[in-house]
């Protein structure tokens, strides 16, 4: 057996093989998974999915006012940003799932 296939190294291949396996499988699963957030009180909903790519804004009537368009662009650029770190929150932890009982062995 060569130093590339002692144990160790074979059982970190299997592993890593598992956890890529199971990194795609997650892939799939969470593009379809949606995450909302809201942003001044509800007035501006954005929606989006695990592919980060915003599926859907709503915006209630009465926040949508020709003369103050900076203020509805800044309430749609909050919700954006924090459905997208939603998004990355749910990502991080379905990985945390995945990859729990994997251990790399000791490099000592």
């Amino acid at each position: 057996m060569s130093s590339d296939e002692s144990p160790h190294n074979l059982n970190l291949i299997q592993q890593a093989k598992i956890i890529q396996e199971k990194v795609m499988q997650l892939q799939k699963s969470t593009n379809d998974k949606t995450v909302s957030a809201s942003s001044g009180g509800g007035v501006v909903v954005v929606t989006a999915n695990g592919a980060n790519q915003l599926v859907s804004i709503k915006l209630d009537r009465q926040i949508v006012n020709p003369d103050d368009i900076e203020m509805l662009t800044d309430l749609i650029l909050s919700a954006a940003n924090q459905a997208l770190a939603e998004v990355q929150t749910m990502i991080s932890e379905e990985m945390a799932k995945i990859s729990s009982g994997f251990t790399l062995p000791s490099l000592i």
